[in-house]
């Protein structure tokens, strides 16, 4: 089976900051390729879900993946679709993030 995958507009607008932390810090054309890379990383999982450490100790069905070793892609395998909630960039506190709001 092949999975759509989505991201969150909250994952869309962390690989934002990641591009615009990278264009600043080092180049425009660096930055694209990065994040150009990650994207992909995350397309991959269209295929290979399962690949990923699954953390329900977080959140029920998130999968925590990384990247290059300094990014932490978090996703959530769905019926037809793999969801990327986010994109956490050098050492970003994710566990606080993802975890769900407490009534």
């Amino acid at each position: 089976m092949t999975y759509r995958v989505v991201f969150t507009p909250e994952a869309e607008e962390q690989l934002s900051a990641v591009y615009r932390y990278l264009a600043t810090e080092a180049s425009p054309a660096i930055a694209y390729r990065y994040t150009h890379n990650i994207i992909e990383h995350c397309e991959g999982f269209n295929e290979f879900p399962y690949r990923a450490v699954r953390r329900d100790d977080i959140r029920q069905g998130l999968r925590l993946p990384h990247f290059k070793g300094r990014v932490v892609i978090a996703f959530a395998l769905d019926t037809d679709q793999v969801v990327i909630v986010g994109v956490f960039y050098g050492g970003q506190n994710y566990v606080n993030q993802l975890q769900p709001p407490v009534d």
